[in-house]
């Protein structure tokens, strides 16, 4: 077993290409996911975002590897706060573009258990009820079947959760907080002032010490944080449930836009990223998940659950394979309580397979996978093995919240989602000075000005192609994965008015 992971990862670091890499190993979508759906129907058809509405004819085009156009929206399509959008397909490591997108505008409405739709109800033509933006970026690897599912049903799953709370929206300017009664339902507290009560329906009181017994108070945002993570939960959940009835490849990195009463919440769960441009500065909206950044997460597992390892993998990193010969001999570790490194002594366990092997974008997950969360990858193993990576794959999201009612944004203030496709070759302060730079000689009154930067910013990423592949500016290699982007103007509610 140790030889054929040692051979699969060899393959990789030795040919893989810097900037055209994803998420798998050189088995990838086949092998890798041991696809027991053959035969199934698809749960979605393969397509691009619907808002594109690319004819059969533009849709085969899309495909070419060999010139990779880019895909933008019609000149006269129009998505919510004049929204930018472009993708491009990638160099040729899969036959299809397996990002996917979404952007909607959805309405929440009450309801209770007994009034809870489906989450496959598409009430687009009912705008009734508390008005919700969504975008998202699905980076898919190993197929699209999961990116396309989520794509379709995220913001749905989103959607209903919060009719579960509706009622906290009414008064969203004071947005007090929420009390949650002993049997579990939210209510706001002034809503409750000079109210007769229940016993399990007391006031919320600001001293914990005299009044320890009460219930904690949770702000109307954590509750709507709390209501995006699991949604992202429920997705995963659905996506594994459906498996057995369809067939839903591979999995992807989720990366998600909520507006809702004058708040942005970005989720991400993956190595997409976003970023608030605004006055010239730089905001992160996002942070990567990686085998790197989450090492520690990834060892606790290992060490508190070690039959997930198949007897094949150490949780404990080292700074290079140990050789047989050092047995007994003294060497730098380091385990999930550590940040720093410190010697042990090499005993037989530790000749096994590192958990996370390799550097940079060459880590990866047990010699499989370079991401550490997102959507999907349930019967994603180790090459040849009977060992599921996914315990280690976590589905929740980092929320970070962004308060756009406190603050003035101009027409240049933009929100900028994409796939690793395009960060892979372009840094934050890349992308923040050809956008404002774009934005800056565009005219204000271009309803497809966002579209415009959007595309630039893919062109920027892709390169052109030469003889020795596509190359930037300065002949360092272009993004050769798939690239999706938005570009989402922050006075996008005010221009609509």
């Amino acid at each position: 077993m140790i030889s054929k992971v040692k051979n699969a990862m060899s393959t990789l670091v030795g040919g893989i290409v810097p900037h055209g890499h994803h998420h798998h190993h050189q088995h990838g979508s086949g092998a890798a996911h041991n696809c027991a759906a053959d035969g199934l129907p698809p749960r979605f058809p393969y397509t691009r975002p619907e808002f594109l509405e690319l004819t059969p004819e533009l849709l085969q085009y899309s495909t070419e590897h060999a010139s990779r156009p880019v895909i933008a929206l019609k000149r006269d399509a129009r998505l919510p706060w004049r929204t930018g959008y472009a993708e491009v397909i990638n160099a040729g490591k899969s036959m299809l573009n397996e990002d996917q997108a979404s952007c909607e505008l959805l309405y929440v409405k009450k309801t209770t258990g007994k009034q809870r739709t489906s989450v496959l109800l598409d009430d687009s033509g009912d705008n009734t009820g508390i008005p919700l933006h969504f975008w998202g970026v699905f980076d898919g690897h190993a197929g699209s079947g999961a990116a396309i599912m989520a794509s379709k049903l995220l913001h749905r799953l989103i959607r209903d959760r919060l009719g579960d709370v509706a009622h906290l929206f009414e008064n969203p300017s004071a947005a007090p907080p929420i009390c949650l009664t002993k049997n579990g339902s939210p209510y706001q507290v002034e809503a409750k002032k000079g109210a007769t009560q229940d016993a399990d329906d007391q006031e919320c009181i600001n001293d914990p010490v005299a009044h320890f017994h009460m219930e904690k108070v949770v702000s109307l945002e954590s509750l709507i944080t709390g209501i995006i993570e699991n949604a992202f939960k429920q997705m995963d959940d659905l996506i594994e449930k459906e498996k057995a009835s369809y067939s839903i490849s591979g999995g992807c990195c989720a990366l998600a836009a909520v507006h809702l009463m004058g708040k942005l919440y970005v989720a991400n769960a993956g190595d997409s990223r976003a970023i608030i441009v605004r006055n010239n500065e730089i905001i992160p909206m996002s942070s990567e998940f990686t085998p790197e950044t989450e090492r520690q997460r990834l060892q606790y597992l290992g060490f508190l659950k070690p039959e997930l390892l198949g007897n094949e993998f150490t949780h404990i990193e080292f700074p290079r394979r140990i050789q047989h010969k050092e047995l007994g001999k003294k060497m730098l570790f380091r385990d999930h309580t550590m940040t720093g490194w410190a010697y042990k002594t090499i005993v037989e366990d530790d000749l096994k397979f590192p958990l996370i092997y390799g550097e940079g974008k060459k880590a990866r997950v047990m010699a499989t996978i370079g991401v550490t969360r997102g959507l999907g990858d349930h019967d994603l193993k180790v090459y040849n093995s009977n060992i599921h990576i996914k315990p280690f794959l976590s589905c929740c999201p980092e929320v970070k919240v962004y308060e756009l009612a406190g603050h003035k944004h101009g027409p240049d203030d933009v929100l900028i989602m994409g796939t690793d496709g395009l960060w892979d070759v372009t840094t934050d302060k890349d992308v923040a000075e050809a956008v404002t730079s774009f934005l800056s000689c565009c005219d204000p009154n271009d309803p497809m000005r966002y579209t415009l930067a959007a595309q630039e910013l893919l062109m920027r990423s892709r390169g052109v192609l030469k003889e020795r592949g596509w190359r930037l500016p300065n002949e360092r290699l272009g993004s050769g994965d798939d690239i999706t982007v938005f570009v989402i103007p922050l006075a996008g509610a005010e221009m609509e008015t």
